[in-house]
């Protein structure tokens, strides 16, 4: 069985250093989107971006970052995969909650 994303390259892209990924996908996948292959790997870059997003491992600036959009157009992002732009975890209500 193949590896499901290999690294192919490495070259700078808007000043900013960059890798490509090849990703290994069957070939129904881009069927079910409608989508081309291109298309295809922007949906799936931005679906990963806003489930780290949810999970807490980037902040909304590094998610715009990845993405190479504004912050206001990754808070659209995130609508659009539901997830909520504020992430406030178990620890973090329970410092807020009131006392009694």
């Amino acid at each position: 069985m193949p590896p499901l994303a290999t690294l192919v390259s490495g070259p700078a892209k808007m000043g900013l250093m960059s890798v490509t990924l090849k990703v290994v996908v069957p070939e129904g996948a881009l069927s079910v989107l409608r989508v081309s292959p291109d298309e295809f790997g922007e949906e799936l870059k931005r679906a990963a971006v806003a489930k780290w997003y949810e999970l807490g491992t980037v902040s909304q600036s590094k998610g715009a970052e990845i993405l190479g959009v504004s912050r206001s157009e990754f808070l659209d992002i995130l609508s659009r995969y539901r997830v909520s732009p504020y992430q406030v975890d178990e620890e973090d209500l329970a410092s807020e909650a009131p006392r009694g």
